[in-house]
């Protein structure tokens, strides 16, 4: 399978210099052939190999059923070898390093879906919200079947992908498979200009904050920082705060680092390592928690991939936070983007990266500390209690401070009952996170 650039994962740039010094002595600093040639002393590219590459490039160049061009082959023939190594890597031309540059900045025309290739189906990691595809109830693991009545296929997957982006306005109709169902859903969809801040902070209960950041782009931490001191200054420290990375795909590294680095005081984020020298790195937390120490939740599920599982990673492994919710998608690899030209680049995989604890979570995600199962709840019907505390017997004492006028009726529990039946994985974060925070020692005016 091969995920599309639809909210890039992990991405790190490099500039051509950064690689081709692994190139032989008197190699041209820019030529990606001679950085390629680095290996070749140690396994020599075999001449049958290339003698058979260059017949089977004659045989379709003279017999396939229509002609096609040279360079079109040459595009085919690259895009096919970075495809075999993983899903992640892939050839860049001038459209798809704009599309890169729309997906780090967060403003692109599509639907707001990130896409991965699983044999010859388009499936859903996860749709960004606020989008047409959030909109209209796509959820992670969802299967795209037909484009506009036009079945996916192995062969034109990649137009079919293409499609999905287009002009503002214009009109589009998936049919998808829910995951776990076996029945088709058409879903008219009309393409906007995506542009969502990947960042949204408001206070959940009183005391309490509620984080959602829907992926990792170049203003993430910044915007962050920005949205919850505003919050804090409004409402004073929270007592704890859920941070929702529910159904994120994913995003810069550095931002991932900088999100991290905004909970902690100390300690690693993420270590990487890979063959090149610069792909070695180990990222560490400065004095600066904007929660100050207070209780904090992770919502994940199995949209939650690579940038946003190494928030989750650094701050399950510092102990900073409890992870609540479903096992994570499990991309623990990082790409670099090399440069050829002004207009073509390679996307791929030069490291992969290890959690505080040296774990790699690569095809494993990261397990919760509290699982939670994929469900939804309803209030059920229940006939009305004539009696239902000691008030309502006749003749009982009166509370010595009656007279306050409180509502002993209102436990909280209706307002607990209405979040629980609109999400039940955000109810019971709150159940988690109220708990921890009465664990917490009060805060002395000398401490604050």
């Amino acid at each position: 399978m091969r995920v599309f650039p639809y909210g890039l994962i992990a991405l790190l740039l490099l500039a051509p210099t950064a690689w081709s010094q692994a190139a032989p002595a008197g190699a041209s600093g820019g030529d990606a052939p001679a950085a390629a040639s680095s290996t070749a002393g140690s396994d020599p590219v075999d001449l049958e190999d290339i003698r058979n590459f260059s017949r089977v490039y004659e045989v379709v160049r003279q017999a396939y059923v229509e002609k096609v061009d040279n360079k079109t082959l040459m595009k085919a023939a690259i895009t096919g070898m970075l495809a075999g190594l993983d899903p992640h890597s892939e050839y860049l031309d001038k459209e798809g390093l704009a599309e890169l540059n729309e997906d780090t900045t967060g403003a692109y025309s599509g639907l707001g879906i990130e896409v991965i290739e699983d044999g010859d189906t388009l499936r859903i990691v996860a749709p960004i919200d606020d989008t047409p595809a959030s909109r209209a109830g796509i959820k992670p693991g969802d299967v795209i079947v037909k484009i506009d009545g036009k079945l996916v296929t192995d062969e034109n997957i990649d137009k079919m992908f293409k499609d999905l982006r287009g002009a503002p306005g214009t009109r589009i109709t998936l049919t998808i498979v829910h995951e776990n169902s076996d029945k088709l859903v058409d879903l008219p969809l009309v393409r906007e200009k995506i542009s969502v801040p990947s960042v949204r902070v408001r206070e959940i209960e009183p005391g309490y904050a509620y984080i959602r950041i829907s992926q990792f782009q170049e203003d993430t931490a910044p915007d962050l920082e920005k949205k919850l001191g505003e919050l804090i200054a409004k409402h004073g420290q929270p007592k704890g705060a859920i941070l929702d990375l529910r159904s994120n795909p994913g995003g810069l590294l550095t931002s991932a680092v900088a999100v991290s680095d905004d909970f902690l005081n100390s300690g690693t984020i993420v270590t990487t390592k890979g063959r090149l020298a610069d792909a070695n790195m180990d990222f560490s937390a400065h004095p600066g928690d904007l929660l100050d120490g207070a209780p904090l939740v992770v919502l994940v599920d199995n949209g939650t991939a690579s940038a946003a599982e190494i928030v989750s990673g650094a701050l399950k492994d510092n102990h900073r936070a409890l992870i609540v919710g479903r096992r994570t998608f499990g991309k623990g690899v990082v790409q670099t983007v090399l440069p050829l030209d002004a207009d073509h680049a390679v996307k791929i995989t030069t490291a992969r990266y290890y959690t505080p604890n040296g774990t790699s979570i690569q095809a494993e995600g990261i397990k919760p500390d509290i699982a939670l199962a994929d469900l939804s709840v309803r209030k059920a019907d229940s006939a009305p209690q004539l009696i239902s505390s000691e008030a309502d017997l006749s003749h009982h004492l009166a509370n010595e401070d009656g007279s306050n006028g409180k509502d002993i009726n209102n436990d909280g529990s209706a307002e607990n009952a209405k979040l629980a039946t609109k999400d039940y994985a955000l109810s019971q974060a709150m159940n988690v996170l109220k708990g921890l925070a009465l664990n917490r020692p009060a805060a002395t005016p000398a401490s604050r």
